[in-house]
């Protein structure tokens, strides 16, 4: 431990998506594919789901707010431009049924409302309740009036649902994830005379949330000659995985026994295919809504032997984050050797000798019983040896007492 666990800092550099590592084959990298983007989405491609397009009708308002902004606009123009037109439609069948086209003179059924141009701005004038006041409903036709009411109705429910969809889609959580981030790379180094894995998590707002919690797993994939591909996942141990995130946070996993990273070392790490899926969890204190944000490290962003750099300084008033350094790290000596073989070279170093732990008064009284015990029979056996009746006369009421 005194040979490996001393820090020595060499130089800072900082951790990009453009060059993340060197300890890693780039060919082999090159060729495999994410399973989780740096940004948190899926890498995959869903296809032949049955009744697909059901299924997106039937959850129509997740299917608005998961689109994007420029269709959502498209959708709801014309929403309201095609009830235009069909309402419109109707009341221009109306007038030509109660024959309001072809006697200027009658009483309408629809006042100024003579042609197809006419009906269609009565429609979207009821509908947007402009009300210009040259064309009114009158008392004649009550097929008219019933219309009329329905449109009001059908306009109400629009009016609802794009305003609540428009509402959601600001507030939708992938907005709120993308100010709080995961650092470009994980790292490995010792922490306590152990090797640790560990990335910086960190909230770029002022306005912080309320709790979150921290989760990671390894993600591997094999894929067999078939076409078959076999996906496992193992959770990775987390020590204190609750936090408040008022001040960037690195999260830590002790590569203890119990790890999948207990028999990798740095060797093996650089042909190793599996990928670090991390992510963060979190109550947002103005908003209430629980959001999630993700990412994931492939072994070419695993830097061994590296520590985060501080960026936390302490003022007279206040705490300072230099977010500038949050990406920064700091080159240490650490053994490129795994956390199991490193473990089992500190343990030969120790003092072959330990000491006695007693966990009880109890243990330590019986303790000292048997060893008196020992000495007793000893000194008598000794005794015996040397033809001694006393000492043959002691060992006799030894063995009959026990």
């Amino acid at each position: 431990e005194a040979k490996y666990g001393s820090v020595y800092k060499i130089y800072s550099l900082k951790c990009s998506d453009e060059n993340p590592s060197v300890l890693t084959d780039d060919e082999y990298n090159s060729k495999k594919k994410r399973y989780v983007k740096k940004d948190g989405s899926c890498n995959m491609v869903v296809k032949h789901v049955p009744e697909e397009w059901l299924l997106w009708i039937t959850d129509i308002f997740t299917t608005l707010v998961e689109i994007r902004w420029r269709v959502m606009f498209l959708t709801f123009a014309l929403s309201y431009i095609l009830s235009w037109l069909f309402f419109g439609i109707l009341f221009w069948i109306i007038a030509l049924t109660h024959g309001d086209m072809k006697d200027p003179n009658k009483e309408p059924c629809v006042y100024e409302v003579r042609s197809f141009t006419a009906a269609f701005l009565f429609s979207l004038e009821t509908q947007t309740t402009i009300g210009y006041g040259f064309r009114g409903m009158s008392e004649n036709c009550m097929i008219a009036i019933i219309v009329v009411t329905i449109q009001d109705v059908i306009s109400v429910f629009i009016d609802t649902f794009v305003i609540g969809i428009a509402v959601a889609k600001m507030a939708s959580a992938r907005k709120r994830a993308q100010t709080v981030g995961f650092s470009n790379c994980a790292l490995i180094s010792l922490r306590d005379g152990h090797l640790c894995l560990s990335w910086r998590v960190g909230d770029f707002r002022r306005n912080h949330m309320v709790e979150g919690t921290a989760h990671a797993q390894l993600v591997r994939h094999l894929a067999h000659s078939t076409g078959k591909v076999n996906v496992t996942y193992k959770d990775l141990n987390i020590e204190e995985n609750n936090i408040i995130l008022a001040t960037p946070t690195t999260i830590v996993h002790k590569i203890s026994p119990s790890s999948p990273l207990y028999k990798v070392s740095l060797k093996d790490l650089r042909k190793e295919n599996f990928e670090l899926v991390v992510s963060f969890t979190y109550t947002d204190d103005c908003t209430g809504i629980l959001h999630q944000t993700r990412t994931s490290y492939t072994p070419s962003e695993i830097l061994w032997g590296q520590h985060f750099q501080e960026m936390i300084r302490v003022t007279r008033r206040n705490y300072r984050v230099d977010y500038a350094l949050f990406n920064h790290t700091v080159k240490v000596l650490v053994p490129e050797l795994s956390a199991e073989e490193y473990d089992l070279k500190m343990c030969s170093q120790q003092p072959k000798h330990k000491p006695l732990h007693i966990s009880s008064p109890t243990a330590a009284v019986e303790l000292v019983n048997e060893n008196s015990l020992e000495a007793e029979k000893a000194s008598t056996s000794s005794a015996v040896q040397e033809h001694d009746p006393v000492g043959i006369l002691a060992l006799m009421r030894i063995q009959l007492e026990h």
